[in-house]
């Protein structure tokens, strides 16, 4: 693999290289406003939005060059994605090993990933195609969707720099990096603590949400754990079930059954 300055470079040279691809624009009416809103980014060139929304079937309904959708963003986006979720995980999880950082961004970057988070954004709404793809389900497809996300991702990086898409990215893929690991690759601590409870006295332990704050793309849930009326620890998390897993594991620690 190339290091990062190289991989940052080549970026820039793809940036250049895709603004070759814009051609005159579609016709108008795509309420660019809104989507706007939902993405938090405003677009110094609009028509960046407007292409990496534009699914190629429309094109070829409209006889438009092929070089106006979006495909050639996707690939960019791409690697912007890959680039910002590499550097995020190596920071934040510096005890992984190279196994299962790349489990992570796998799973982070995976299609079934970028499309949940494309219907969040509401983004099968606004993506422009012809009639025929629409009819058969086009506006919620996951390949579209997925390659829809990756193509805004590049617009974003082409129109307001890397800083403005790594905010972009980290905004709505952090969510999805905490989930990953807490589901597919941390220990399952609870599944622990679940399982010395009833050994020992056959109770369940309790998980309650104490508080939580920061803004919601931000939130800190702060969770406690009990057994038998008996609290046995807190702990903190970006979701309830980063809470519980983190309250689970200092509960072991405390009981000494995990060092």
């Amino acid at each position: 693999m190339f290091g990062g300055k190289t991989f940052i470079l080549t970026l820039g040279i793809l940036g250049r290289y895709f603004d070759r691809f814009r051609s005159r624009p579609i016709p108008e009416g795509l309420p660019l406003v809104h989507i706007e809103r939902r993405l938090g980014y405003r677009f110094r060139d609009p028509e960046r939005l407007r292409q990496a929304l534009t699914h190629r079937s429309v094109l070829q309904e409209m006889s438009e060059e092929r070089s106006y959708a979006n495909e050639q963003l996707e690939f960019l986006g791409d690697a912007v994605l890959e680039l910002v979720v590499v550097d995020h995980i190596f920071r934040r999880f510096p005890q992984k090993n190279e196994g299962d950082l790349s489990k992570i961004k796998s799973m982070v970057v995976s299609g079934q990933s970028l499309e949940k988070i494309s219907r969040r954004l509401h983004l099968g709404e606004y993506i422009i195609m012809s009639e025929n793809e629409e009819r058969n389900g086009g506006r919620t497809r996951l390949s579209i969707l997925e390659d829809a996300f990756e193509a805004v991702v590049a617009a974003i990086y082409l129109d307001g720099g890397r800083r403005a898409a790594e905010r972009f990215v980290k905004r709505n893929l952090i969510p999805v990096i905490d989930e990953v690991v807490d589901e597919k690759l941390d220990t399952n601590f609870k599944s622990q603590l679940l399982e010395y409870a009833q050994s020992n006295n056959g109770h369940t332990p309790v998980y309650s949400t104490i508080s939580e704050r920061g803004p919601d793309h931000e939130k800190v849930f702060v969770v406690e754990v009990s057994l038998n009326n008996r609290i046995l620890a807190r702990g903190e998390g970006k979701s309830k079930k980063a809470a519980q897993q983190e309250a689970a594991r200092k509960a072991l620690k405390n009981l000494n059954i995990v060092p």
